[in-house]
């Protein structure tokens, strides 16, 4: 029981450790390696853009087309946008760190480019 208790922590560990080590390597930035991205996603960004998606303005969704037609489609951008927030959205300065807003912006121009596909 207590083998199947470790595997089982093991295997959770690392699908939640997997988002974070993309993050590290768009960024190049190791202060990022303790950050999960797609934990962050979830709370601060899914509520308004579930899978990429956005309830609020659906032309403005966080999908690679849409991205570059609004001038969003860099880790500066998005960070900024992030960051300041914009018309509806909101501002997270205040609520997130600069390296979890950098980690957030990798992980949304990486799901991007996937066009969002898990």
């Amino acid at each position: 029981m207590k083998q199947f208790i470790f595997v089982a922590l093991v295997a959770l560990i690392c699908l939640v450790w997997t988002p974070t080590a993309i993050a590290v390597e768009q960024t190049g930035n190791r202060a990022l390696n303790d950050i999960n991205a797609a934990h962050l996603f979830e709370i601060h960004c899914a509520g308004c853009h579930p899978h990429g998606g956005n309830i609020i303005r659906r032309s403005k969704t966080l999908k690679s087309q849409s991205l570059k037609r609004y001038g969003v489609d860099n880790l500066e951008a998005i960070a900024s946008l992030i960051a300041n927030g914009k018309n509806t959205m909101s501002a997270f300065r205040d609520r997130l760190t600069d390296p979890e807003i950098q980690a957030l912006s990798a992980y949304i121009l990486q799901r991007a480019e996937e066009n969002w596909h898990f």
